[in-house]
């Protein structure tokens, strides 16, 4: 087969148009990360030639520039002939043969599609590390779910060997947290399987007490290659937080309506920080809102799992980098989404420095993590209007379970500095 070297009449504007769009093909930043596999690539002309073929099935070319790059064989400007993601899905299928990717990309308001040499075939990863990471956890939190038993029971710990000699004590909170991250790290992976991206198993983070007070950091599934387009990666997003709230919400309800109500101790106690679901819960349960009138609720097993995962989707849910309401704002609006970085650290900088030096660890995070996004393959197709619906409902979500003061230790011969609000 010939290559496509028949092309109709240029504009008089032809080479001018093709210089800047070489120069633009050149940047590589717009295409998807991790590379690839690109080995027994070979682009001649016969190659060029069916990637023509196939792009001209769905795209009506204007210009076309070979091998803008050292990852693109070929570049094409025109206009969509079918919709975008019908489109991206037949090109995809064509190219796959091909050992290419096509990328759809944007510019000045008109569709560029890129042949990326390679096709992104990630290798099976090992369970075993995720159900070690699984074993450590649970053990972690029933350390955590042990101290707060023994605390209640007025148990003595002289050591860490009584709590960790009562284990067994803290297999409700070990359930419960296990129940609400691992459904909401599910709720990722179901996502990624039912739209064809590639995902691993969860990676459970242990923090044992007394290191950390929930046992854990949170959870993680790691993406083996880009989302397709921007309503894949906003399905995956979403998919956690909504379906860790499915079991958080119940478990708090119910540890709360277990958990009495007492006065407030006469001495320094911890007390954990309200955000507004977990104050009308706890309305919504005792007819008031606590702490008040020199009472509060003390908090059993099952209310401090739902309430630490009120706290970890609110993390989650904080619009930048990989957190689950990056993924959410990157699909909404695409590279716009990196100028909230620096507000966003203000923010966080400021809570630490103003409310609780807790924050400063989530600074140092999205400091490191904060600017990365992982551009899907095709940035043409946008999120449709339900989505946006759904946008809209989990930024309600954020501002109703983030809590600015997670944690704070209240003498009672002084007043709070801070509010727990």
């Amino acid at each position: 087969m010939s290559g496509p070297t028949v092309r109709p009449d240029p504009p008089p504007d032809y080479s001018t148009r093709v210089a800047e769009a070489a120069r633009r093909a050149h940047a590589t930043e717009h295409l998807p990360y991790p590379e690839p596999d690109t080995a027994g690539v070979v682009v001649n002309e016969g190659l060029l030639a069916q990637l023509y073929e196939a792009v001209s099935a769905v795209f009506e070319i204007h210009s076309f520039i070979r091998q803008p790059n050292t990852r693109v064989s070929a570049r094409f400007d025109g206009t969509l002939r079918i919709d975008s993601e019908a489109a991206y899905a037949q090109l995809d299928a064509a190219f796959a043969p091909l050992a290419h990717t096509p990328i759809f990309r944007e510019e000045d308001g008109r569709p560029v599609i890129l042949a990326m040499r390679g096709r992104y075939a990630p290798k099976p990863w090992p369970v075993w590390p995720n159900i070690a990471l699984l074993i450590l956890t649970v053990i972690s939190m029933l350390s955590v779910g042990a101290s707060i038993e023994m605390a209640q029971r007025n148990m003595p710990v002289n050591d860490l060997a009584d709590i960790y000699g009562n284990l067994l004590l803290g297999w409700p909170y070990a359930l419960s947290l296990t129940l609400i991250l691992g459904a909401h790290e599910m709720g990722h992976f179901i996502a990624a399987r039912r739209n064809n991206v590639p995902a691993s198993w969860p990676y459970f983070i242990p923090l044992p007490y007394p290191i950390s007070i929930f046992g854990t950091l949170g959870a993680v599934i790691i993406q083996r290659t880009p989302p397709r387009n921007a309503r894949q990666s906003f399905d995956v997003g979403i998919a956690g937080p909504l379906a860790g709230l499915i079991f958080a919400v119940p478990i708090l309800l119910i540890g709360l309506a277990t958990s009495p109500v007492e006065p407030v101790p006469s001495g320094p106690y911890m007390l954990e920080g309200n955000s507004l679901l977990y104050a009308l819960s706890k309305f919504a349960v005792f007819g008031r809102f606590l702490p008040g009138g020199g009472e509060d609720v003390v908090i059993n097993q099952l209310a401090q799992a739902g309430w630490t995962g009120l706290f970890v989707t609110g993390l989650n849910l904080i619009p930048v980098g990989q957190l689950d309401g990056g993924h959410v704002l990157y699909a909404l609006v695409g590279e716009r989404a990196r100028r909230l970085y620096f507000p966003a650290m203000a923010v966080m900088l400021a809570l630490a420095v103003v409310v609780s030096q807790a924050w400063l660890l989530w600074v140092f995070l999205l400091f490191l993590f904060g600017r990365v996004y992982i551009p899907p393959f095709d940035t043409v197709t946008r999120v449709d209007r339900m989505r946006q619906v759904a946008a809209l409902a989990v930024m309600v979500i954020f501002f109703l379970v983030f809590v600015p003061n997670p944690m704070q230790v209240v003498i009672p011969e002084a007043s709070p500095i801070f509010p727990s609000v």
